[in-house]
């Protein structure tokens, strides 16, 4: 029997999500779609992160059509982005490759129905080609804190504690875990909006982060790539920022080189 599952990151898919539809919280780039295809899932559904800048929350599409999976994301302005049952509920498809559009999955229908079209979809088979994200030094510390790139939060590590480290993750709050901590923790951070979304969801996990007296910020997805930490430190341009970053003198429109430089001179 193929089952319609939810998760609200594609980070925690293991072999019980192997043949089923799943409903996943992360944003639709490359990454996600590769993770969703190393699980062995049937069919996907993600989160288009507002789409952003070379279209990269649509990255997944075009990687899981040549597998021969469907796969479909979902309009940022309908659903929160890293809840899969909010997703499941309440979100519109906004794009859908070519495997779920002979499916008759279709933009703009409810995420439900595309999801019982996906379950007719006969599995594929294969292997996903590998695609791995990266953890990088972007500036030495001199003496100070050092400034790391790394594509997803997952890849942020205890010994973080007092780095400032640019993330290409979305700045949600996962529905299942609402105050999940981040490791370390850093001194800052920088995450992708999303494109804010609905319930301003995109950006949900700054104020958090205050609690936890975190400098955090977002760049706006139209500035930088989601999943891509080298594309936020070259091109993101701040969009929103938390009570401890503004106390810093961090405000959108700042680059990233002087949210890093604001953000060691206030720690």
């Amino acid at each position: 029997m193929v089952d319609i599952v939810c998760a609200d990151t594609v980070t925690v898919l293991d072999a019980s999500h192997a043949g089923q539809v799943l409903i996943g919280g992360s944003h639709g780039g490359i990454y996600a779609g590769y993770l969703a295809a190393k699980a062995g899932v049937r069919a996907v559904i993600l989160h288009n992160a507002g789409v952003g800048k070379d279209q990269a929350g649509l990255g997944s599409l075009a990687y899981l059509a040549a597998l021969g999976m469907p796969a479909a994301v979902l309009d940022h302005n309908s659903t929160r982005i890293a809840d899969g049952r909010d997703q499941l509920a309440h979100g519109i498809v906004s794009h859908v490759n070519e495997r779920a559009e002979a499916l008759g999955c279709r933009k703009g229908e409810s995420c439900r129905a595309c999801a019982e079209r996906m379950a007719a979809a006969e599995q594929w088979h294969g292997a996903a080609p590998e695609f791995g994200e990266s953890r990088f030094l972007l500036r030495a510390g001199d003496g100070g804190p050092e400034v790391w790139g790394v594509d997803s939060t997952s890849l942020l590590r205890a010994a973080d504690k007092g780095a400032v480290m640019i993330t290409a993750s979305h700045g949600a709050i996962f529905g299942s875990a609402k105050n999940r901590p981040i490791a370390g923790p850093p001194l800052a951070v920088i995450f992708n909006d999303a494109g804010v979304g609905i319930e301003n969801c995109g950006v949900a996990r700054l104020p958090a982060l205050d609690q936890e007296g975190v400098i955090a910020a977002t760049v706006a997805a139209e500035s930088a790539r989601i999943g891509d930490a080298r594309s936020a430190w070259e091109s993101g341009i701040i969009s929103h920022a938390n009570a401890k970053a503004q106390s810093a003198g961090i405000a959108p429109g700042d680059n990233l080189q002087t949210f890093a430089n604001k953000a060691i001179a206030r720690g």
